[in-house]
């Protein structure tokens, strides 16, 4: 990575991951998934001195998206999602974060369009919907820093799951060889679970491919 320090912190009852990427300029700082412990990300964003600008949402699940609202409006950072994920986002049922607050919806600033590129902390960011764990999931890629968010779309050797509301495991394949096709094999892919990998990788051992 070039101008790119990329940490995480597993966050939550499922253990998900939540990046912090910082541009080792500008210290300005992006959240990907800000997943829950408003209190433990305000933790990681001090030891590493960044400032947040922006927060990614790859999709609308509970396990993503809990501490999205207080993050927001502690440092006033711009939140993205897909268009897609809208209503997910703003349904407390479709999202399951109903199980700990009926209330609690989040309000995307931008919403977002396939492959729309835009720019955040001096990087270029293209989205790329990929359905299938929900109907507005999308990946964050990188291309100058050879790095894929995907969420919970694409895992080490696996797909997410597609059982959940607004999910489809033959939109969640397709979207995996979208990805497959479209990405360099040496992009390393930093999932929403687990550990990372690599596009060459998921295309030798990826069972789904």
């Amino acid at each position: 990575m070039k101008n790119l320090e990329l940490q995480k912190s597993v966050l939550g009852s499922v253990f998900t991951n939540c990046y912090f990427l910082m541009n080792k300029e500008t210290k300005e700082m992006i959240i990907v998934d800000p997943a829950d412990s408003p209190e433990l990300i305000e933790q990681k964003v001090l030891q590493m001195g960044g400032r947040p600008v922006a927060i990614l949402l790859t999709h609308g699940h509970f396990d993503h998206i809990l501490a999205a609202n207080e993050v927001k409006e502690k440092y006033g950072a711009k939140l993205y999602a897909c268009q897609e994920e809208e209503g997910m986002l703003m349904n407390s049922q479709l999202s399951l974060t109903s199980y700990k607050d009926a209330n609690y919806v989040v309000k995307a600033d931008v919403l977002l369009t396939d492959l729309e590129i835009f720019e955040e902390a001096g990087f270029r960011i293209q989205a790329i919907h990929t359905p299938g764990h929900t109907k507005g999931s999308c990946c964050y890629y990188i291309a100058d820093e050879n790095v894929l968010m995907s969420g919970d779309m694409l895992f080490y050797e696996s797909v997410g799951r597609s059982d959940l509301p607004t999910g489809s495991t033959a939109q969640i394949v397709q979207s995996l060889h979208k990805l497959l096709k479209a990405l360099p094999d040496e992009t390393d892919v930093f999932p929403g679970h687990d550990c990372q990998t690599t596009i060459g990788h998921e295309k030798r051992y990826n069972p789904f491919v």
